[in-house]
């Protein structure tokens, strides 16, 4: 048995070590997969992409469109060479892509956050009063989980292993982050629960407002409202499930355990995170917009692409920010 430092670079060809090889190369397997996912979403959509993003006027919906679907393959990609066997990356280059993956997954929360209030504002006809409120959570929320963020990674030690020829970068604690983390997501979700109970109130308040408009008009605001609430869901049941098991993982109990159980929860997360938002992110966006286009084509109408109009007299209500 041989082990020895050199620097921060530990060499061991200890067979205690193989547990915790094992788990590395099956949780490489679920990154592997995460990306699959990403890539094949992307190539899915391609079609859609073109003609309701690119060849549409670009707006702040579609920049963040852009960035948030096209920022998910290089987080992807990195996560897999962070976590493959055969790679090895200095304790230096594993930091800079520990903050670069957290710093991300914090960026395109905050993104995601931006699309949510531009939903909700337009289906509160433009209430000046709902986008104040909306903006003074979303800004208290995302300062908040910035700075514990910040917290969390301050106290990040990488350590390059190199365990029976194979290559790891563990990732150590100074300090009991636990908490931070705990905090983060349980700020995120109660972010999430506001969001999704805004957008069911008001979704049913249209729903029995419709019994007063005639069938062409309502039809036309029950869909539209029915398009929204059903990527909403969508979007939300992910973000709850990929919360819940976070937290559970969180638990003293399973935090440092190696069995089978928790290593597929850590990989279920990793694809569920990824899916919540690389994919359904997006799709918040583009849903929308191809109701909007099946309505202008079954209608000839010309309406604008530039804005979601939800009002009670309106005949043809549409979208371009969302």
């Amino acid at each position: 048995m041989v082990v020895y430092h050199v620097a921060r670079i530990l060499f061991s060809d200890d067979p205690s070590w193989w547990p915790l090889i094992n788990s590395n190369i099956f949780f490489s397997y679920w990154t592997v997969a995460a990306g699959v996912v990403v890539v094949y979403d992307w190539a899915l959509s391609l079609g859609q992409e073109i003609e309701l993003i690119w060849r549409q006027r670009w707006s702040l919906m579609t920049m963040l469109y852009m960035v948030i679907r096209y920022i998910g393959i290089p987080y992807s990609v990195i996560s897999v060479l962070d976590n493959m066997p055969l790679v090895s990356l200095t304790d230096a280059v594993s930091n800079i892509v520990d903050y670069a993956t957290n710093g991300t997954s914090v960026v395109v929360t905050a993104m995601l956050g931006v699309i949510m209030i531009a939903r909700l504002h337009a289906m509160y006809q433009r209430s000046r009063n709902m986008l104040i409120f909306l903006v003074v959570i979303f800004l208290a929320v995302n300062i908040a989980c910035g700075v514990l963020a910040a917290m969390v990674l301050k106290h990040v030690v990488a350590e390059e292993l190199i365990l029976s020829d194979t290559y790891m970068c563990y990732y150590g604690f100074e300090a009991d982050v636990q908490l931070l983390t705990s905090m983060i997501w349980t700020l995120n979700t109660v972010w999430e629960v506001l969001a999704l109970c805004l957008s069911v109130w008001i979704a049913v308040k249209h729903f029995r407002d419709l019994r007063r408009l005639g069938p062409s008009t309502g039809s036309i605001i029950g869909d539209c409202f029915r398009v929204l609430i059903k990527s909403h869901v969508l979007y939300f049941a992910s973000f709850v499930c990929v919360s819940c098991l976070q937290l559970g993982l969180l638990s003293p109990e399973l935090v440092n355990s190696n069995s089978r159980g928790v290593e597929i929860l850590n990989g279920a997360i990793e694809i569920l995170l990824v899916v919540q938002m690389f994919m359904l992110g997006p799709r918040l966006i583009l849903s929308v917009r191809e109701y909007h286009a099946k309505l202008v084509a079954n209608s000839g109408a010309e309406t604008s692409m530039d804005s979601i109009v939800f009002q009670e007299h309106v005949h043809v209500p549409t979208s371009g920010t969302v």
